[in-house]
């Protein structure tokens, strides 16, 4: 037994907790549902109106990474941040290798989810990961309403005609930004953001994210692939048992 799993049992005494994986007892994340955080690179490309941004993921988001997140973001389990933190080093590793970003910027949820949770998931979880982020985007009240509802052809349809979701930091005229999310699915609020940031003077380099959820039937508006050694990986659309759980995108 290592001395981290000594003390994990320890403190399971003092603070009983149960996985966020499958709900065993006495760990936050038990070892086997820890196996389902390894990371497995997504590369997709995000497609805008004239160009198109490469996006990172650190992983599906399916099975036990999406059992995770929505503890860490709908139960307050802020103690998952810590083991989510990898993912999103990995992902912003591949992000920034070769897009020379000056600052990487966090994409905050909406005004009433910061209200209703008490922390902004995604500058929790850079921060456990040792990332300096620049919050240079800030919710609006009353702006545009949430995504995870919708279904894809609404949320494309919100991204490009719902009011502001964001103000944008003038200070960001003139810088070269990577943005970090915490799952994509649609990538509506992916290019929301980037939007809001070209309109502020910003140059929007990259996108990266833990997870990424593409589409199980039909086309997904993100092609993904998976990154190997040789850069190479299966085609989004074939059929793959990874994805048959999970948030439809």
């Amino acid at each position: 037994m290592t001395l981290l799993q000594a003390f994990a049992d320890a403190w399971a005494l003092v603070a009983p907790v149960d996985c966020a994986g499958c709900g065993a007892t006495d760990r936050a994340i038990c070892p086997t549902c820890a196996l389902g955080l390894r990371s497995r690179p997504l590369l997709g490309e995000l497609e805008l109106h004239t160009s198109t941004l490469p996006v990172t993921a650190a992983l599906p988001y399916d099975g036990v990474a999406r059992r995770v997140l929505l503890a860490f973001k709908e139960e307050g389990r802020t103690e998952l941040a810590r083991p989510l933190a990898g993912l999103l080093s990995t992902a912003v590793e591949l992000a920034c290798r070769a897009s020379l970003a000056d600052l990487l910027v966090p994409v905050p949820g909406s005004w009433a989810a910061a209200g209703r949770r008490g922390f902004d998931p995604v500058a929790l979880i850079a921060r456990r990961a040792g990332l300096v982020v620049t919050p240079a985007l800030r919710a609006v009240r009353g702006g545009a309403e949430p995504q995870k509802s919708r279904g894809l052809a609404d949320r494309l349809a919100a991204a490009s005609s719902a009011a502001p979701r964001w103000r944008v930091s003038p200070r960001m005229r003139g810088c070269r930004v990577v943005l970090v999310d915490d799952v994509v699915t649609s990538g509506a609020t992916l290019r929301a953001a980037v939007l809001a940031l070209r309109e502020a003077g910003a140059e929007v380099a990259g996108c990266a994210a833990i997870a990424a959820t593409p589409r199980r039937v039909g086309t997904s508006s993100i092609p993904w692939r998976f990154l190997s050694n040789d850069d190479e990986g299966p085609d989004d659309n074939d059929a793959r048992e990874d994805y048959r759980e999970g948030k439809e995108a």
